[in-house]
């Protein structure tokens, strides 16, 4: 889409802009850039991008400045990671050392916050507490109470809609099958091992099986979800945030409510490794002038949970994201040897 200079320039703006965060000139390009070409040459190529929408021009000044398309090419293409700072991993390595899972979370998002002078978030594990029994109870024809004992003895109730009645015999087959084979195991361990079994059984059991783990699972998922924030402060000290005060209600609004924030952590669970979110393209984060980088955390291998840091969209995406990959994997370490 871009040829090479045009990337070159592009890159060497985005960087010129995000470490001073002035409008960028054809004349500090030319200083930067490292290409042999006339001002004339630079002010067309950028025209051209201001014209394919990467860049665009502050009425008061001569230079540009990245749109959120401009940045999102950048993280996507250009960007250079530098690896992090040998201090700052000491720092991160030094404080997420196993020990309890909660104190390890509101560790994580004060060290995300610290390192990287911006809003750290952490969303904390879904809990999926193990079973000691269940059983089905048929309350009409196509709606079936899941009773659930937990190990602890306490009991939660789900109500599960079938497509087809269940005769008393066959919902006893099932919680009987159930108790048998996985009693103090969680739903979601119960899920994976359920794959294997099902190909020997009935059908119509098997969709009801589904039906049961996938009803657990969610009865403790709702009440569970949560996210720990840190630093949310220090976006007071970011000009571009701070010099509006409705979008910094905006902003401290979606760290109050959660729901939009703790929506785009969820999506970046499936994914593998940093993702990075740009305001203008998300409904989930309430501002243009705002980043999302994120990255998902495991215990024994298995992503339980996402961390990441909230900041302006000119941020230091070169620095933030080692922080962020780091935090990520050490924080998998210290929960898998709790």
């Amino acid at each position: 889409m871009l040829n090479d200079r045009a990337r070159i320039l592009l890159k060497t703006l985005v960087e010129r802009y995000i470490s001073e965060g002035e409008p960028v000139g054809s004349r500090t390009l030319s200083k930067h850039a490292g290409l042999d070409l006339s001002p004339a040459s630079i002010r067309n190529i950028m025209a051209d991008l201001e014209d394919m929408g990467f860049v665009t021009s502050p009425h008061t000044s001569a230079g540009r400045v990245p749109t959120p398309r401009g940045y999102r090419f950048f993280v996507d293409t250009l960007l250079t990671v530098r690896p992090l700072d040998p201090r700052a991993f000491s720092q991160l390595e030094s404080s997420l050392t196993a020990s309890d899972p909660q104190h390890l979370m509101t560790a994580a998002s004060t060290l995300l916050s610290d390192l990287s002078q911006f809003a750290g978030l952490v969303m904390t594990p879904r809990r999926s507490p193990a079973f000691r029994q269940i059983e089905f109870l048929s309350l009409s024809d196509k709606r079936i109470l899941l009773i659930i004992v937990t190990m602890e003895g306490e009991v939660e109730n789900r109500v599960i809609l079938t497509d087809k009645p269940y005769s008393a015999s066959a919902l006893t087959e099932a919680a009987n099958f159930f108790n048998q084979n996985f009693a103090g195991h969680s739903f979601d361990q119960v899920r994976s091992k359920l794959r294997d079994e099902l190909g020997r059984m009935r059908d119509d059991i098997t969709r009801l099986m589904a039906a049961a783990v996938d009803a657990g699972s969610q009865a403790h998922e709702s009440s569970q979800e949560n996210m720990v924030v840190s630093g949310s402060r220090k976006l007071l000290d970011v000009q571009e945030l701070s010099s509006n005060m409705g979008n910094l209600r905006r902003l401290f609004d979606a760290f109050e409510q959660k729901t939009g924030l703790l929506q785009l952590l969820d999506q970046s669970r499936t994914a593998a490794g940093v993702q990075i979110f740009i305001g203008g393209e998300s409904e989930l984060l309430p501002l243009d002038e705002c980043s999302l980088v994120t990255a998902p955390y495991s215990v024994d291998g298995q992503v339980v949970g996402t961390l990441g840091v909230v900041g302006p969209t000119r941020m230091a995406y070169e620095r933030v994201v080692p922080i962020v990959d780091v935090t990520a994997k050490l924080l998998s370490s210290a929960l898998s040897h709790h």
